[in-house]
């Protein structure tokens, strides 16, 4: 294909289409949403040079993040204590940055800019697999708005508990450069037919896998109880409200002791464990001589200098968590130097926080091995799959508080639903103020508590026993697949 110019058409399409792919992942789940937008970009793309895709990129990533990650400016703004007007330029700047590093790797499409077209077929998907893998990492990584999220309950996910939502994110995105190449099927028919026989195999394949038991039931079925108290944030984090939480935190335990394990959100207790470790002592006598576990979410501290959010074992739940990715601003501050103080966002409470270590023990109830993420971190896949192996039960504890009413709790659930499939593990999720949920391995929601409402979701778990591909391997046979097919297409091209 001869090179070509952007127009400013091309540009406001390649915006609208990046706004418009959110709206295939929660609280929406318009998927077909998604197929337009990743055709719209490869059909923008093709014929372009590095230059021209990364502008086209850009521009798209804007509209995706500006939209999918917009929950951000309710932090900013209602909990950072932040005018309307900066706000709205942070949040703006954030989806800019993001906008770079999504258009980054993708700019690589233009040097197939004079590629056949089954080498734009293949070469559009792995750059896409590469991309969202590098967002994952990079600066920490924001693995956050990954496409595969939005084919969750679709046939394609069975290969996720093999490839994990990288490789559905893949799938999608060559089923997008497929259609782009469909207004040329009179030039190459006999490509988009075979290609489309290669995607009906793959989503045979999905559907006959998306029944394949990965796992399988082990040990008594377990009594849960996932309490939602449902506090105001700012409220919660107000030393005058302090005994009032610990009272509560009490009464409701003890009105749950014919439960096996009783699971409160991250923070619940919303001071150090040393500050109240005589009363920590009394629950935990307490729940011992009832041979009940509780893990509860709470700060913790080595000495001084070292914070961390963590998960607590008590009762007949032993050990404990500390959370390793932090949330930038909401639990440390970059330049903490120059910005601390600057504004109300960069003192929120929880902000200086260090970073637990890499490979920590997991927490036990009785021979049950659980695998624990805090909040943000069950979006990173490689990180719970490496925990999840020989684990038992999945945990997530969260406060989506600081999404307010906004659509990321939703897509916080979805990305918990995803990291159960690929584990092939039931999960339990216990938040502040919603969604709790008690998830199956398949990602089934099997029960759960509405938004901003207090209550307690009494429910039962299964505890499972072996480990999924992905468990075993991580995203490294989906991003080396990548890898190989960039590489072989540029060889084969200089053969050529």
């Amino acid at each position: 294909m001869p090179k070509r110019k952007s127009s400013f058409s091309s540009y406001l399409l390649a915006l609208f289409s990046g706004a418009l792919l959110p709206l295939a992942l929660a609280p929406f789940n318009w998927w077909p949403t998604a197929l337009f937008s990743t055709c719209a970009l490869c059909f923008l793309c093709r014929g372009q040079g590095m230059r021209g895709v990364f502008a086209l990129s850009m521009v798209f990533g804007f509209g995706l993040y500006g939209v999918g990650a917009s929950w951000i400016y309710v932090s900013i703004h209602d909990y950072g204590h932040a005018s309307v007007g900066l706000a709205s330029l942070l949040t703006g700047l954030f989806a800019l940055g993001m906008a770079l590093v999504f258009a980054l790797p993708l700019s690589l499409f233009g040097l197939f800019r004079k590629a056949p077209p089954v080498a734009v077929l293949f070469a559009f998907p792995a750059l896409w697999v590469l991309g969202e893998w590098f967002r994952g990492w990079f600066l920490t990584g924001f693995p956050w708005l990954n496409i595969g999220y939005g084919f969750i309950d679709t046939w394609l996910v069975g290969w996720a508990p093999i490839f994990g939502v990288l490789a559905l994110s893949g799938i999608i995105a060559f089923s997008g450069a497929l259609v782009s190449l469909i207004g040329e099927r009179k030039q190459h028919k006999s490509l988009i037919g075979n290609a489309l026989i290669l995607l009906t195999l793959i989503c045979a394949g999905g559907a006959y896998l998306k029944i394949k038991p990965w796992t399988y039931p082990s040990g008594k079925r377990l009594k849960v109880a996932l309490v939602q108290p449902n506090l105001p944030l700012l409220e919660k984090w107000d030393d005058r409200e302090l005994k009032q939480i610990l009272v509560n935190f009490k009464q409701s335990n003890e009105s749950l002791l014919d439960q096996d394990l009783i699971v409160w959100p991250e923070s619940a207790l919303p001071t150090l464990q040393s500050n109240i470790s005589g009363f920590l002592d009394e629950i935990d006598t307490t729940l011992r001589e009832e041979h009940v576990g509780l893990l509860t979410g709470i700060p913790s501290n080595t000495d001084s200098n070292h914070y961390y959010n963590s998960v607590l074992g008590l009762g007949r739940a032993s050990g404990s968590y500390q959370k390793r990715r932090l949330v930038p601003f909401g639990e440390y501050v970059p330049l903490e130097r120059w910005l601390r103080g600057a504004i109300g966002f960069f003192d929120l409470p929880m902000s200086a926080f260090s970073a637990g270590a890499d490979q920590q023990r997991p927490i036990r109830l009785g021979t049950v091995q659980i695998a624990t993420a805090i909040c943000y971190e069950i979006a990173y896949p490689d990180l719970l799959a490496r925990d999840a192996r020989d684990a038992n039960i999945l945990l997530t504890v969260s406060n989506d508080t600081w999404f307010g009413q906004s659509i990321g709790p939703h897509q916080h659930l979805q990305i918990a639903r995803m990291r159960a499939i690929e584990n092939a593990k039931p999960l339990l999720r216990s938040t502040n103020d919603g969604i709790s949920a008690n998830i199956s391995p398949r990602g089934k929601v099997l029960e759960k508590l509405p938004r901003f409402q207090a209550g307690i979701l009494k429910t039962q778990v299964t505890p499972y026993t072996g480990s999924s591909p992905f468990s075993q391997y991580g995203s490294l046979p989906i991003v080396g697949l990548s890898f190989v097919i960039l590489i072989v297409l540029r060889v084969f091209r200089r053969f050529r």
